[in-house]
């Protein structure tokens, strides 16, 4: 346990960013499932248009890389593109 006031508060302000963070990350995991589920092609673009956007919030917020989201934006394009096409 910390021992010095800043510590303390450094602590208590880690846990509230750690949450915060855990329930960006878990909105945009639960957006890309979104996206993997979707049965039409419509249905598709309509989930990674929202994916992208979650994907974005978060990378912008520092909660992810950039080029982290970008590989993740690309992957689901690309899944995207393959059940339009089939």
């Amino acid at each position: 346990m910390p021992h010095t006031r800043s510590a303390k508060k450094r602590m208590r302000k880690s846990r509230e960013a750690r949450l915060r963070n855990r329930s960006a990350k878990s909105a945009m995991k639960t957006a890309i499932k979104k996206v993997l589920a979707a049965s039409s092609p419509e249905e598709a673009m309509e989930a990674l248009r929202r994916a992208t956007s979650v994907i974005d919030r978060t990378a912008k917020k520092g909660i992810i890389h950039k080029n982290t989201a970008a590989r993740y934006k690309s992957r689901l394009a690309r899944i995207v593109q393959n059940v339009a096409r089939a």
